[in-house]
Order: structure tokens, then C-alpha cells, then sequence
């Protein structure tokens, strides 16, 4: 007889549910959110497991590993598929997620989530840090704009450098709007110094990588966007093919297809909502900025002249994920030109 495991994962507990080969409950029981108490429920059934599966959230890569550690192989499925499993059921509860879950492992009908290696978490977590304290950082400084503006006091465009001391002298006439804007310029200087510390561990990272290295040949890719393309996509074998890159991070467009209507919309925006907006940015500067010419560049600027600009930073941010992944694979540098390499 098989049997299968859905766990519904929360913060605190954890909803486990087993079914045999037929789809009938076997087991139902709640276990702490921890790695070795999953491992000890799941061995104290005395079952063995065809597949155990949870959804992907923010505690998966942590149970997936500890429960690995302990010798429970399980599986992290897509949580947008399986969510449209569990609508089938009339109530929302963490027991029925769970029987969800074991009836999607018994039937075969769910998408395996690649679970990321502790290195590039980490690496992920060191460039969310940073894009936290950069946002953050500009909302304080259009803050004190608003501030300044209700005074009739225009800061105009001040470098980020220069933003600190000329808010001050702007509002140094005025002792009340001083007392305002001081403490916000005080959170300003702490800030700008975490950024510049964050920042300084991203450079250190693209600089003892060798693909990091390697992916900072192509023109408009830094070392910010090099290292979070490597921790995104973490293992580049787990893609068949390399354009495959481009539709994984929600830069394709979407597609209706019913009889005869038959049309293509908006990129899907699925994936890393931050790698697909550096990867942006990286299209912008290869196209405005970077003033070497390459194949790549002659093809996003014809495609400008046809569909528009923007729809051309779109079409070259989905090149280079696939260009990245190819030179990450093949473990070679950019060619600008058509030429074969040596």
C-alpha cells in the first residue's frame, strides 16, 4: 500500500494528514512547526511515505532542509496550484489545506518549487536588507520634502550626497520646521551609512564570485544585479533551456486562447518581483546609457523604432535572463558582436 502526507505549514503548528493509494484518510494529526517534531510525527505513523508535500511559504526552505537532515524526503509544491485545489473545499481550515494537499501528493497534479541553497538565502537576504533600507531611505527623503514644500521652500534635485545639508540649510531659518525635519535628517545620516555598509557586502560578494564576475561583462549589469541574478536562480541546470529564464521570472507575455480568440496581453509578472525590476533597469541602461554598441543593442533599439521604448526594455531585460543563464551554463563572456568565440 502507498501513502501520502500533505502539511498544511503556519508559524506555530503544523497540519499533517495522510492518505493510502485510494484517497482515504488514514491519518490526521497537528505537530509543532519545527523540523524535528514533523520528522518524529511523520516516523511515528510507522508508514512509509511515497511523496510528503507542503506548500511553498516562508518557513519552507528551513523545514524543507531539517526535515531532509533528519531522512524525511519531502516536497515543496506551488502554492498558486494548489490553492486552486483547495477552493474545492466548503470551508477554509488548516485540516482540510491538509487533506488538500495529501489528495494533490496521491495524484501527481502540482508543480515542484526549486528550494533555494543556504548560500544563495543568505545571499537574498543580505539583498533584501539592503532594498529595505534604500526604500525606505527615499520615503523619508520625500518626507521631508513634503515638509519643506508646505513652507514654500523647493529643494529642486540635490544629489544623495548633498540631500542632508541642503535640506538643512533650506530649513535652517525656520526654528519650529527645524525641530520637525532635524530628527528625520538625524534617521537620513544612519541610514545612508547602513546603505553604504550593505552595499559595501554585495560588492565583496560580486567580487569573490567567479560567475558574478563573469555575468559583469555585459554592458548594463552591475554587481548588484549579477549577485541577485545568482541567488535567484541558484542552480542553473534545474532550466532545460535557457529562455526558459525569461518566462520563469514574469517577463513573457500572457496568452488567451479559446476557440477563435487568440490573444497575447501584458508579461505575466509571476516570479521575483526584484530580480524582473533590476533586470529592467539593466535593459535601460544598455539601451540609454551604455554607449558601446553590441548585437544586443542593435536588436532592442530596432525593436524601439517598431513597438516603443518601453515595450523594448522589456523585450532586452527578457534577453539578457536569457543571455545570463546561457553564459553561466557555457561559462563564457559576453560577445558583443556575432563572431565565434576562439
Amino acid at each position: 500500500m502507498q501513502y501520502y502526507a500533505g502539511l498544511d505549514v503556519s508559524l506555530e503548528e503544523t497540519a499533517i494528514c495522510v492518505v493510502d493509494q485510494t484517497g482515504k484518510i488514514v491519518r490526521e494529526m497537528v505537530a509543532v512547526s519545527e523540523p524535528e517534531a514533523l520528522a518524529a510525527a511523520l516516523a511515528g505513523t510507522g508508514l512509509s511515505f511515497e511523496r510528503i508535500g507542503m506548500e511553498a511559504c516562508g518557513t519552507t526552505a528551513w523545514l524543507h532542509d531539517g526535515m531532509q537532515e533528519r531522512g524525511v524526503a519531502s516536497i515543496c509544491i506551488d502554492a498558486r496550484r494548489a490553492n486552486a485545489a483547495m477552493k474545492t473545499m466548503p470551508n477554509k481550515t488548516d485540516r482540510n489545506d491538509a487533506r488538500s494537499i495529501a489528495q494533490i501528493m496521491r495524484t501527481g497534479w502540482f508543480t515542484q518549487v526549486h528550494v533555494k541553497s543556504r548560500r544563495s538565502r543568505q545571499w537574498r537576504a543580505t539583498l533584501t536588507a539592503r532594498r529595505t533600507v534604500a526604500q525606505n531611505l527615499r520615503d523619508i527623503q520625500n518626507a521631508i520634502r513634503a515638509l519643506l514644500r508646505e513652507e514654500g521652500i523647493k529643494l529642486g534635485r540635490p544629489s544623495s550626497a548633498s540631500f542632508i545639508a541642503r535640506a538643512r540649510e533650506a530649513a535652517g531659518g525656520e526654528e519650529a520646521l527645524m525641530a520637525a525635519v532635524e530628527p528625520l535628517l538625524a534617521v537620513l545620516t544612519a541610514m545612508e551609512q547602513q546603505l553604504n555598509r550593505l552595499t559595501k557586502i554585495v560588492m565583496n560578494l560580486c567580487r569573490s564570485d567567479d560567475t558574478c564576475r563573469r555575468l559583469m561583462t555585459v554592458p548594463g549589469v552591475g554587481p548588484i544585479t549579477a549577485v541577485s541574478y545568482v541567488a535567484t536562480i541558484d542552480d542553473p541546470s534545474r532550466f532545460r533551456r535557457s529562455r526558459d529564464v525569461g518566462a520563469h521570472l514574469g517577463l513573457t507575455p500572457r496568452r488567451y486562447q479559446s476557440g477563435e480568440t487568440d490573444t497575447q496581453g501584458h508579461i505575466s509578472r509571476c516570479g521575483d518581483e526584484a530580480m524582473r525590476a533590476l533586470l529592467y533597469e539593466a535593459a535601460n541602461a544598455l539601451l540609454c546609457v551604455s554607449r558601446k554598441w553590441s548585437s544586443l543593442k542593435v536588436w532592442g533599439m530596432a525593436v524601439a523604432k517598431r513597438r516603443g521604448l518601453n515595450r523594448a526594455r522589456v523585450a532586452v531585460a527578457r534577453k539578457l535572463a536569457t543571455i545570463l543563464h546561457h553564459m553561466w551554463s557555457d561559462e563564457t563572456d559576453f560577445r558583443y558582436g556575432k563572431e565565434i568565440a576562439a
